[in-house]
């Protein structure tokens, strides 16, 4: 699939992103994180300034941290806990399936989500993983190559897939704990619980970006046309009347309503952002409200 973006559009992407990031954020506050020393709260106990708790002195432990004031009270040794500080991690996943990248308004802002999503990721100091997947195939992007904007090589590597390939999440390596970032129109044939426990997996939090355009939501078909299936390219003359049109919009209602409905079980933030109309206006439809992502 020939990629609809050079290194120099995904710049501009990149440093347009940079500039949103200062205004939209991932939700990384919200998570309990742990491991190595950055910015964000952890869930156990630290050297930050963030004080935490008391627990009784056992000698080994470092005498800086007595609560002295408290030793005068009682006469025990007692430490000061301070709120661990950790490095969130970022697992970003781009679907990369041709109808991402179709028509150009759709793809002018799946790109917009993955550069904002990795800038949001890079600004907040967060450990940052990329992976491409279409069906059954995927691949790791590495930092150098996804900042030098040659990332597009490995979407055109990946295999073609049928229109109903169900992406493989299981393939993706997804850090123990980590934020899952999935950008994806989930325009395919598969239930959702298996691949949002996917997701989830390995004490993961998730958040689903599916970008979509009205055209697909809510088209305006009546008479002969000639339709295009993205990922094959096979042509199909059809005549559109209002019930075959109805029978669409119905079917297309009622998939995004059954991965809602999961999403919401499996307590997954799923947001639909139209491709139409300015970045920030889309992202506050859904995104904002259902806590996909959070004002900066």
């Amino acid at each position: 699939m020939p990629f609809p973006f050079d290194p120099a559009d995904l710049a501009q992407h990149l440093a347009l992103a940079r500039r949103r990031a200062e205004l939209f954020s991932l939700p990384l506050r919200e998570h309990h994180w742990r491991g190595s020393v950055g910015n964000f709260a952890g869930v156990g106990a630290g050297s930050s300034l963030d004080f935490h708790d008391h627990r009784h002195y056992f000698p080994g432990d470092d005498p800086r941290h007595i609560n002295w004031q408290a030793f005068a009270r009682t006469g025990q040794y007692t430490l000061k806990l301070y709120r661990e500080e950790a490095r969130p991690m970022v697992d970003l996943i781009l679907d990369v399936s041709a109808s991402m990248f179709t028509p150009d308004a759709k793809a002018e802002r799946v790109l917009e989500l993955f550069a904002f999503a990795a800038a949001s990721a890079e600004k907040s100091g967060a450990s940052l993983s990329v992976h491409l997947i279409r069906g059954p195939h995927g691949c790791a992007v590495p930092r150098d190559t996804l900042f030098a904007h040659r990332w597009t090589d490995l979407v055109e590597s990946l295999p073609e897939t049928s229109a109903s390939a169900t992406p493989d999440l299981n393939r993706i390596p997804l850090r123990p704990g980590s934020l899952r970032v999935w950008i994806t129109d989930l325009l395919y044939l598969a239930a959702p619980e298996n691949l949002l426990q996917s997701l989830a997996r390995e004490r993961g939090r998730a958040i689903l970006l599916c970008p979509y355009t009205r055209d697909e939501s809510d088209p305006h078909w009546a008479g002969a046309y000639e339709f295009i299936e993205s990922e094959s390219h096979t042509r199909h003359d059809r005549r559109v009347d209002r019930r075959l049109l109805t029978r669409y919009l119905e079917a297309y209602q009622r998939h995004f309503d059954t991965w809602k409905s999961a999403a919401l079980r499996a307590k997954l933030p799923l947001a639909r952002i139209a491709a139409e109309g300015r970045f920030e206006t889309a992202l506050h439809a859904e995104a904002i409200p259902g806590h996909a992502l959070v004002l900066g």
